[in-house]
C-alpha cells in the first residue's frame, strides 16, 4: 500500500499542491510552522477521517477561504484508488471513494497508515483513554467491523449515562436500566474479546521489536487489563460477571451519572524485563517502548491486512537517539516501507540519503 499523488487546495497554509511521492522514504525538511506536518495531517485524515491535532475540520481550510479539500490517490494490492475529501466552513465535509459518496464509518480499513508523532512519547506514561484509543485504532484499520461495534458501544454507553443521570434527578425510573444493561454487556462482550485477540497477537510483535531494537536485551509485554476483573480468573465468564457488575454498581453508577465497568475503562499492561515500565521504566526504555509499539502496529496491520499500511513519522526524529534512528531507518528499507518524515534538520539522517528529499517553506514544497 502507497500513495501515489497528494493533492491540497485551500487546506491549513496550502493554497494548491500536488505531490507525486516516492514509494520509499519521503522526508520533508524546514523549519517550524511552515507546513510539513500539514502533509502528515492530509494523509492520516485519508485513513481515519478525522485529524490527529483538531477535532474542528473547519481549522482545516485555509485562513479566510471558504472551503478546501484533500485529494488522495493511493494502491491498494496492485490496484489504484482515489479518496476525496471537500470541507465547506459552515456545513459537514463530504467524502468521495472512487468518485462515489460514503459514510465516514465506511472509509475506516480502505486506506492504513500508522503514525508516529512526538505526543505518542506519552502512550506509556499518559492516561489509560491514550492506550485504549490507540488500540482501538489500530483494531479498526484492520477490522471495519470492530469499528462499527465500537461505535455501537459508545452510543449504548452514552445512552446508559443519560439515562443513568436522569433517574438520579428524579425524571425516569431505574428499572428502565433493565433495557440498556443486556445491550451494553453483549456489545461490550464483542470489544473486549477483539481487544484480548489482538492483544495476544500484538505482545509477540511488540516484544520482537523491543528486542531488536534494544539489541536483544530487553523483553516487551504487553497485556489486556479488564477495569475490575480478578487477576486470576478465567475470562469464560465473562458475559455474567459483566452483567452482575452491572447490577452491583447500579446506585453508585446513578449517583455519579456515569457507567463504572466495561471496556472505556480498560487499559494495556506494559512491562519491561518484567517492569512496570509506566511506572519504573527509564526515559530510554519508555522512548524504546513506544517505538516497538508502532513498529508492531505496522507488522499487526501487515499480517490482517496483507499490505505495510503507510507510515508516517512527524517530528520524531529529535526525540530518539543516533542508535534508535539507524535502527528504525534500517528497519524501514529492509522492508520497503512507504513512510513520510518531518525534521527540522537533515543532519537526522545518512549522508548518502535513505530517500527523497523535500524543502517545505511557507506552504511551498520543493
Amino acid at each position: 500500500m502507497f500513495v501515489e499523488q497528494l493533492q491540497l487546495r485551500d487546506f491549513r497554509n496550502y493554497d494548491a499542491l500536488t505531490l507525486a511521492l516516492d514509494t520509499g522514504i519521503n522526508i520533508f525538511l524546514g523549519a517550524n510552522a511552515q507546513g510539513k506536518t500539514n502533509i502528515i495531517e492530509a494523509v492520516y485524515f485519508a485513513s481515519l477521517g478525522h485529524s490527529h491535532r483538531t477535532r474542528a475540520e473547519q481549522e482545516l481550510i485555509r485562513w479566510q477561504q471558504p472551503s478546501g479539500s484533500i485529494q488522495l490517490q493511493f494502491q491498494r494490492a496492485g490496484v489504484s484508488q482515489a479518496l476525496a475529501f471537500q470541507f465547506v466552513r459552515g456545513k459537514r465535509r463530504r467524502i468521495l471513494l472512487n468518485g462515489e459518496p460514503v459514510r465516514p464509518k465506511e472509509l475506516v480499513g480502505h486506506f492504513n497508515t500508522v503514525l508516529f508523532a512526538p505526543e505518542d512519547l506519552y502512550l506509556i506514561k499518559g492516561a489509560p483513554g491514550e492506550r485504549r484509543r490507540f488500540l482501538d485504532g489500530e483494531i479498526s484499520q484492520a477490522s471495519p467491523a470492530y469499528y462499527h461495534e465500537l461505535a455501537q458501544y459508545n452510543h449504548l454507553l452514552q445512552q446508559r449515562n443519560t439515562l443513568l443521570r436522569k433517574i438520579r434527578d428524579h425524571q425516569a425510573g431505574a428499572n428502565m436500566l433493565d433495557l440498556w444493561d443486556p445491550q451494553l454487556v453483549a456489545s461490550g462482550v464483542k470489544i473486549i474479546q477483539k481487544r484480548q485477540a489482538a492483544v495476544q497477537k500484538f505482545n509477540m510483535l511488540a516484544n520482537l521489536m523491543q528486542r531488536r531494537i534494544s539489541g536483544n536485551v530487553e523483553n516487551l509485554q504487553v497485556g489486556y487489563v479488564i477495569h475490575g476483573w480478578p487477576v486470576d480468573a478465567s475470562t469464560n465468564g465473562l458475559e455474567s460477571w459483566y452483567n452482575k457488575e452491572l447490577a452491583k454498581k447500579r446506585e453508585l453508577d446513578i449517583l455519579r451519572g456515569t457507567t463504572s465497568r466495561g471496556p472505556h475503562r480498560d487499559d494495556l499492561a506494559l512491562t519491561v524485563n518484567g517492569i512496570d515500565l509506566r511506572t519504573y521504566g527509564s526515559q530510554g526504555q519508555q522512548r524504546t517502548g513506544v517505538l516497538a509499539l508502532k513498529l508492531a502496529e505496522l507488522e499487526f496491520l501487515r499480517s490482517e491486512t496483507g499490505e505495510y499500511p503507510v507510515l508516517l513519522l512527524d517530528d520524531v526524529m529529535s526525540e530518539l537517539d543516533a542508535d534508535r534512528r539507524q535502527r528504525l531507518l534500517a528497519f524501514i528499507c529492509r522492508e520497503h516501507i512507504q513512510t513520510l518524515i518531518t525534521a527540522t534538520d537533515g543532519a537526522y539522517f545518512p549522508a548518502d540519503g535513505p530517500g527523497v528529499f523535500y524543502q517545505v517553506q511557507a506552504g511551498k514544497v520543493s
